[in-house]
């Protein structure tokens, strides 16, 4: 009885040398404080996610999420800067240091995961890879595209879920390879292709913002592929990994418990124990993040939940007018669940 009395300390001694190293031990957060900013790595310009304005102002759902994480680390949503990238340079940069984090309209794959030294740590928005057309083609459907010429990105996971769709489908197509996003999209709209394919959510903010009629162009019913684009950081820094899991769970969590930026602080005096770990009213989270323990407040007051930032970039009053779909909370049929935060 005293041996396991004698182990079991042990063991919770182990333990807990183990959960104070984990919290200190990352030196990407490290790195980034001695720095004064997030370095994040988006996309070179499309609507609703990440697109600079004429002052080279940031905005899109990818850029608040990213100033969500710095407000976080910083408690200051402008300390971040942004690395515009394409779906073949997105990597790379993150692999080479280059960027801090990448929010990119990366999918989450099992060889990325394995070969290519990254973690994906949240999936903050479930797409599928759909077709853009000119309507005067009359095409209703993307089982009519059998011949047609389709302007791709290449490096990107659009490119393999189309030649496995079209093999299993038997449809021949000539694809048009155009590497920078812009330059795609106006190969399109200039006719150098029949159909443009991405993710649907790209082209609902391509159709938006780059068409020069938008009602001339129709995206097409069918959904190719599972698209979960998750925020993906380097593998070997759990630390880091964890600052950007727990900062989008928190944005859920928020939305989940109607707390939004401007009623936030409605929530100081609440009972609820859920509420209180969140906003650091119950300390431990911050510290076990290596964050003060208003990380998730300043996120939220700061940036809004997950729903504010959906829809104030992407929602239905927006030129995308996404619905929320997939990504409604799991209590309203979609699949955004916040993971507890305890």
């Amino acid at each position: 009885m005293q041996f396991r009395t004698l182990f079991a300390a042990a063991v919770a001694a182990v333990a807990a040398a183990g959960f104070a190293a984990s919290a200190h031990a990352g030196a990407t957060l490290d790195a980034i404080k001695q720095r004064g900013f997030v370095q994040c790595g988006v996309n070179t310009g499309l609507a609703g996610f990440a697109l600079p304005d004429s002052q080279a102002k940031w905005t899109g759902f990818d850029v608040d999420t990213c100033r969500a994480i710095a407000a976080a680390v910083f408690g200051d949503a402008d300390k971040v800067k942004f690395t515009p990238l394409t779906s073949e340079t997105r990597f790379t940069a993150l692999q080479s240091g280059q960027i801090d984090v990448l929010i990119r309209a990366a999918t989450w794959t099992l060889t990325r995961s394995t070969k290519l030294g990254l973690d994906f740590t949240a999936t903050y928005f479930y797409d599928g890879q759909g077709f853009l057309v000119p309507k005067a083609l009359g095409i209703t459907s993307a089982k009519d595209l059998n011949g047609a010429t389709i302007c791709i990105l290449p490096g990107s996971t659009s490119e393999l879920n189309l030649t496995d769709w079209a093999r299993a489908n038997k449809i021949d197509f000539k694809p048009v390879l155009i590497e920078k996003l812009e330059d795609a999209e106006a190969a399109f709209f200039a006719g150098r292709c029949d159909a443009y394919t991405s993710d649907a959510s790209g082209l609902a903010g391509t159709r938006a913002a780059k068409a020069p009629k938008p009602d001339d162009y129709v995206i097409l019913p069918e959904i190719i592929s599972k698209e979960p684009l998750s925020i993906a950081v380097r593998q070997g820094d759990a630390q880091w990994a964890n600052v950007t899991r727990w900062v989008f769970n928190a944005l859920v969590q928020a939305e989940e418990s109607g707390i939004t930026s401007a009623n936030i602080d409605s929530f100081a005096d609440t009972p609820d124990p859920t509420i209180q770990r969140l906003l650091g009213k119950t300390p431990g989270m911050g510290e076990a993040l290596g964050l003060p323990e208003t990380w998730a407040h300043d996120a939220i007051k700061q940036v809004g939940n997950y729903g504010e930032i959906f829809e104030r970039n992407l929602g239905q009053k927006t030129p995308l007018g996404l619905p929320r779909g997939e990504n409604a909370l799991w209590t309203q049929g979609g699949l955004q669940y916040a993971i507890p935060i305890r």
